[in-house]
């Protein structure tokens, strides 16, 4: 289902939908940014507010260790077994876009063990702003960024930036205290990514994620359709 950029109305069912049983497989989201953005806190945030309705289990990137993984497991965001965590041995990108071979099989192994699933998220271990996933992984890609990372991120572009389905501008409350302006912010990103979805987050809150939240029901919903 992934989004074609020069049409922003829902995406078509892909060809690969359906799983060699011929049930309908999980949606899988890609998520990537630079390192501290908070990508780990969104899915985190993200699995507490999808997983009273929701299937969902999480495949996480690490170069060589499995700490994301195991933030998740000690905030008890989803039970063990719906966590599987891949150890890149290499550059991020690398297992998510180059030899996606490692995540294939963490995804085909949480929808064998605990499926059936209706979405698993796939993230990235921190990269930088050229972080994209292949589209044989992911059917769909959330980009992570903060504004401790500078104001002028947007402007700088990047395929992360400018093609994610979803772009995050994460950590909106320190904006007072790095000097960060949130308006050039919402403009450069508007001028950089054509009229594909930007939203700004704060994970202090109650409800920070929602607008990350609300834009994975939708595409759950192109998808279930």
């Amino acid at each position: 289902m992934h989004l074609d950029h020069g049409n922003h109305g829902p995406a078509a069912v892909s060809a690969d939908a359906a799983r060699p049983d011929g049930t309908r497989r999980a949606l899988r989201i890609g998520l990537g940014g630079p390192v501290g953005s908070g990508k780990t806190a969104t899915v985190a945030a993200l699995c507490r507010a999808l997983r009273d309705r929701v299937s969902i289990a999480v495949v996480t990137n690490d170069i060589y260790t499995r700490e994301d993984a195991a933030f998740l497991l000690r905030n008890a965001v989803l039970p063990p077994e719906r966590i599987q965590a891949v150890e890149t041995g290499a550059c991020p990108h690398t297992a998510i876009r180059d030899d996606i071979s490692a995540n294939l099989e963490a995804v085909e192994d949480l929808e064998d063990s605990v499926g059936p699933l209706d979405l698993i998220l796939v993230e990235s271990g921190g990269d930088n702003l050229t972080a994209t996933f292949s589209k044989g992984l992911v059917d769909a890609q959330v980009f992570v960024i903060d504004v401790a990372g500078g104001d002028d991120i947007p402007r700088k572009g990047g395929p992360g930036v400018t093609t994610a389905d979803l772009l995050v501008i994460n950590k909106t409350d320190l904006a007072p205290y790095v000097g960060s302006d949130l308006d050039r912010m919402a403009r450069d990103a508007a001028e950089q990514r054509g009229g594909l979805p930007v939203v700004f987050t704060s994970l202090t809150g109650a409800d920070g994620v929602a607008p990350v939240a609300d834009w994975v029901r939708e595409r759950l919903a192109d998808w279930a359709a």
